[in-house]
């Protein structure tokens, strides 16, 4: 389960992460919530670039800001985007609401921390899961476009998630499917259909990724503030977290 992350890095730095032409202009985030818009990479296909009026967009990576929570382009309520703001990698190529989009829309979430829950003490804690030298990296993604009215697409996505990686169950059970860059091709490559050659792609991830207690201030969808990514420390007295 992904219910929240950040991204606050500059652009030119997303820029050279992701491989991106252009330096996008981008607000930090610290605190995304689920409907929101939020920062991701897709190679449109030609009928995808073509259907948004940007052919020259077709085959090379672009930055645009979609909805989170994914919309299926048969949805006749675009309510249901609420509930798939996660998806399970290990079943997302064969469910109805994600196939499609796992056959040909696949695309890259910006992120430099995520963040999960962990009971403690009757509640639960949240921590950031980031990389240690706070670069920021993929996460994988897959997105689908609804159509609101004629010439009024709405694109949205989702998160697919795996099994946490042994340095992160503790925390949680899931977590999200973290991106290698030597992965990047393949994964948003539109005519690339090798199911099984993505969905091993798709694994625990915790190489250079370490995590730290935050504030529970990152519970609250309003608060898009420095605060939610800041280190909590343990106080040696009475075993409560206080912010450096």
């Amino acid at each position: 389960m992904c219910g929240r992350y950040s991204l606050t890095s500059p652009g030119e730095l997303v820029a050279e992460v992701f491989g991106l032409g252009d330096f996008p202009e981008l607000e930090p985030r610290y605190n995304i919530a689920p409907t929101q818009e939020a920062a991701v990479v897709r190679v449109l296909s030609e009928r995808d670039a073509r259907h948004l009026d940007r052919p020259g967009d077709a085959g090379r990576r672009t930055l645009g800001l979609l909805r989170w929570g994914l919309i299926p382009s048969w949805a006749d309520d675009p309510g249901i985007g609420n509930r798939i703001i996660n998806s399970r990698a290990e079943s997302a190529a064969d469910k109805p609401a994600f196939r499609q989009s796992f056959e040909r829309r696949r695309c890259l979430v910006a992120t430099d921390g995520f963040y999960e829950w962990k009971p403690e003490d009757g509640g639960k804690q949240p921590y950031r899961i980031h990389r240690a030298d706070g670069r920021p990296f993929a996460l994988a993604g897959l997105w689908d476009r609804w159509w609101q009215a004629p010439r009024q697409p709405v694109d949205s996505f989702t998160i697919l998630t795996v099994d946490a990686a042994p340095g992160f169950a503790h925390i949680h059970d899931r977590m999200p499917a973290v991106l290698a860059p030597e992965a990047f091709d393949a994964w948003l490559d539109p005519n690339g259909h090798d199911r099984a050659a993505l969905l091993a792609l798709l694994r625990p991830h915790e190489e250079a990724l370490e995590a730290y207690p935050v504030s529970k201030a990152v519970n609250d969808p309003a608060n898009d503030l420095p605060e939610c990514t800041e280190r909590l420390l343990e106080h040696p007295r009475y075993g409560l977290f206080t912010e450096v």
